[in-house]
C-alpha cells in the first residue's frame, strides 16, 4: 500500500512539473508535506521530510551560488567577454569555438546561470558586428554550460546531490572534487566537437543579424508618431497626467513611450514637462486605437514617419531587449503589477514568447520564466535593472558595442573590482581544499562564504540575493521522495523490472539503459528531480545484477546534465529561447543527436575509467 501512495505521489508530481500549473519549488514543498501527512504509509516522519533542508548538498549549493556571486562582481566574466571578442575578429568558427571553450570552461567552476546571463548580450553584440545570426551561437551558448558543468564537482547542483548518494554507498565517501573530471574532459570534448560541425549545420538561424529591435519584434504596425496640435486636448497638460489618463481608459491599449520637442527627445515616464503645441509624441498602439487618439485628443498622426531603434534612442532613453531569469521576482506578476514601471520605469512593448510574439493586451499579461521583453526605458534604469538580477539584458546598446572593437583601449574596457584578488583566492582556496580531502566540500565552502563577506567582496544582502532559492526549495521538497522510495520498496520494485533487462542485455547495455532514462526525464522534468528518483533505482539495480553502484550513479548524475532536447530541461536552454528566436522543434533537431551520441560516449567512458 505505501509503495502505490508514493507512486501515486511521484506521479501527481511529475504531471505538475511537466504542465507547470503551479512553481516546480512550490510543487516540491506540496510533496515533502504530503510525504509527512501520509507517514504511516510513507514512512517519511516529519522530521526526515525536512532533513532536504539540512543536506550537505542543499547547503553545499547555497554557497556555492554565493561564491559564484563574488567571482561574478569581480567582472573577470565581462573581462572575459571582450578578450573574447577580439581574438575572434568576427569570423564565426573562431567565434563559435571560443563560446563553446570559454563558457565551458567557466561552467566548471562558476554557476553556469549567470555566466550564460553575461554572454548571452556579448555574444549577440559579436554575432551582430560580424553579420551573423544570434541564434547560430546561442544555443551552443547554452549547451557548452551544460557540458562544462560535467568538469568537477561543483559545476552543477546534479553533481553535488550525486555525491550526497554515493556516500551512501559502503566503502567509500562523497565524491571528490575532481574525481569524474576525466569523464568530464572527454564529454566536453567530445560535446564541443559536435557543436562545432555537425550541430553548426543542424542550428537554425532563427534571428537575422543586424535586425532593428522594431523589426525583429515586428511593430511596424504599433509603433506611431502623433503631432500635437494647436487646439489638441493635451496642450498644457503635464506629461505624467496624460499618462495616468491613458492608463486609467479601459478602452484604449496604448502606452506614451516618448515626447519630441524640437531636436529634443524625453523620456514620457520620467518627464516633468508640459505638452505643447508642436510637440511630437511616439505611442505604441494598434492603428484602430491609434485613430481613437486622434480623434479624441486633437492630435495628427505622421503616416511617413516610422519608428525604429534609431528614433527611441538617445541620452534620455533607450529600448532594452531582456529574457526573464527562472528565478525572477517576476514571474507570476503580470505586467501591470510588476516593478517593471513604477520601480524601474521601464515600459514593456513587446513580448516573445517562443515563437510567439504578443504586443496587444500586455497590462494583463502574466509574466513567465523565459519570456523575451522588449523595454523602452532610460539607460540608468537599464543598468539598474541588469544589476538587480530580475532579467538578462541580451542585446548591448551601441556604447557598449564599442568595446568589442579590436582597436578599443585597455582602459574602455571595464576594470576589474579591486576586490578580485581576494575573490579569486577565496575561490581557488575553497576548490583546492576540498580537492585535497582536508574539510568536506560543504565546509569548505561554508568557509569561502564567511571569507567572501568578512573580505567585502560581498554584503550580507548580496549574499542573500544571489542563492536562487526556488532551486533550493525544489532540492530540499524532492530529496525525501528518494527516503520513501527506499523506505517502501519502491525503489526495489522498478529494480526488479530493470533487472530482468539484463537476461537479455550485458551490463554495460544496461549501464547505458539508465543514461538514456535520466536524461529522458531530465528534459521532461528538472535534472534536480531525475537524480533523486533515478538515483536509488540505479544503486538497486547494480547491486542485484553484479554491477558495479558507483557506476550506475555517475550515469545517472552525467545524464542529468544532458537536457538538450527540450528548452524547459535546464534554465540556461529557457534563457536562450527567446533571445535565439527558436522554436519547441529546434531543441530536438540539434539535442536528439547529440543527447544520443554522449549515451555511447558516456556508458563507454564509465567503463573504462571505473568499470562497470
Amino acid at each position: 500500500m505505501g509503495m502505490l501512495v508514493v507512486f501515486a505521489l511521484i506521479a501527481v508530481a511529475l504531471v505538475l512539473f511537466v504542465t507547470e500549473l503551479i512553481p516546480s519549488d512550490i510543487t516540491a514543498i506540496g510533496i515533502l508535506v504530503a510525504l509527512a501527512v501520509l507517514e504511516p504509509q510513507t514512512g517519511v516522519s516529519a522530521r526526515e521530510a525536512i532533513t532536504g533542508f539540512a543536506s550537505p548538498a542543499t547547503i553545499t549549493i547555497v554557497a556555492m551560488y554565493i561564491l559564484s556571486e563574488g567571482i561574478q562582481r569581480t567582472g573577470l566574466v565581462e573581462r572575459l567577454g571582450v578578450y573574447l571578442a577580439r581574438l575572434t575578429r568576427g569570423e564565426e568558427t573562431r567565434l563559435l569555438g571560443a563560446t563553446v571553450g570559454t563558457t565551458g570552461l567557466a561552467a566548471g567552476i562558476v554557476n553556469n546561470t549567470p555566466v550564460v546571463a553575461v554572454f548571452i548580450p556579448m555574444i549577440s553584440g559579436l554575432a551582430e558586428r560580424a553579420g551573423i545570426s544570434p541564434s547560430k551561437l546561442l544555443l551552443p551558448l547554452s549547451y557548452a554550460a551544460m557540458l562544462g558543468g560535467t568538469l568537477t564537482l561543483i559545476g552543477t547542483s546534479t553533481n553535488l546531490l550525486a555525491s550526497d548518494f554515493a556516500r551512501q554507498l559502503p566503502g567509500r565517501g562523497p565524491i571528490g572534487m575532481f574525481e569524474f573530471t576525466p569523464l568530464g574532459i572527454l564529454v566536453f570534448l567530445i560535446g564541443g566537437i559536435y557543436l562545432m560541425t555537425i550541430g553548426r549545420r543542424l542550428t537554425p538561424a532563427r534571428v537575422q543579424p543586424r535586425a532593428d529591435l522594431t523589426d525583429e519584434f515586428d511593430l511596424e504596425n504599433r509603433l506611431s508618431r502623433l503631432a500635437v496640435a494647436d487646439g489638441s486636448d493635451l496642450v498644457g497638460r503635464r506629461v505624467d497626467e496624460v499618462l495616468e489618463e491613458f492608463e486609467a481608459d479601459p478602452d484604449i491599449d496604448v502606452d506614451l513611450l516618448q515626447l519630441d520637442r524640437g531636436t529634443e527627445s524625453f523620456h514620457a515616464g520620467s518627464s516633468d514637462l508640459r505638452v505643447e503645441a508642436g510637440d511630437t509624441l511616439t505611442v505604441r498602439a494598434t492603428l484602430q486605437v491609434t485613430n481613437r487618439l486622434t480623434d479624441r485628443y486633437g492630435l495628427r498622426q505622421l503616416v511617413r514617419e516610422a519608428v525604429d531603434d534609431e528614433d527611441l534612442a538617445s541620452d534620455r532613453s533607450t529600448l532594452v531587449e531582456t529574457v526573464v531569469l527562472p528565478d525572477s521576482g517576476l514571474v507570476g506578476d503580470t505586467v501591470a503589477e510588476s516593478a517593471l514601471g513604477s520601480q524601474f520605469d521601464s515600459t514593456v512593448i513587446a513580448v516573445r514568447r517562443g515563437e510567439r510574439r504578443i504586443d496587444e493586451g500586455l497590462a494583463d499579461l502574466e509574466i513567465q520564466a523565459g519570456d523575451t521583453l522588449l523595454l523602452y526605458s532610460t539607460p540608468e534604469n537599464a543598468s539598474y535593472l541588469r544589476e538587480e538580477g530580475e532579467v538578462a539584458l541580451t542585446h548591448l546598446p551601441e556604447g557598449e558595442l564599442d568595446l568589442l572593437d579590436s582597436d578599443a583601449s585597455e582602459a574602455d574596457i571595464a576594470p576589474l573590482s579591486p576586490k578580485t584578488p581576494v575573490a579569486v583566492a577565496i575561490m581557488i582556496g575553497v576548490i583546492g581544499v576540498a580537492a585535497l580531502g582536508l574539510v568536506p566540500i560543504v565546509i569548505a565552502a561554508l568557509g569561502g562564504v564567511f571569507a567572501m563577506v568578512v573580505t567585502g567582496c560581498l554584503s550580507p544582502s548580496d549574499a542573500y540575493d544571489a542563492v536562487s532559492w526556488n532551486i533550493v526549495f525544489l532540492l530540499a521538497g524532492v530529496l525525501p521522495l528518494g527516503i520513501a522510495m527506499q523506505r517502501t520498496g519502491g525503489a526495489e520494485f522498478i529494480a526488479a523490472l530493470l533487472v530482468n533487462s539484463a537476461d537479455v542485455l550485458p551490463i554495460l547495455a544496461v549501464l547505458g539503459l539508465f543514461y538514456v532514462l535520466t536524461g529522458l526525464f531530465a528534459n521532461i522534468i528538472t535534472p534536480v528531480a531525475s537524480v533523486v528518483l533515478m538515483s536509488p533505482i540505479a544503486i538497486d539495480t547494480a547491486t542485484r545484477i553484479g554491477g558495479e553502484p558507483f557506476s550506475f550513479l555517475l550515469a545517472v548524475t552525467f545524464a542529468a546534465s544532458s537536457a538538450f532536447m527540450t528548452p524547459i530541461g535546464y534554465q540556461t536552454n529557457l534563457m536562450v529561447y527567446g533571445p535565439g528566436g527558436y522554436r519547441f522543434t529546434d531543441y530536438l533537431r540539434v539535442g536528439a543527436p547529440l543527447q544520443a551520441l554522449l549515451a555511447v560516449v558516456v556508458t563507454l567512458g564509465i567503463a573504462g575509467l571505473f568499470g562497470v
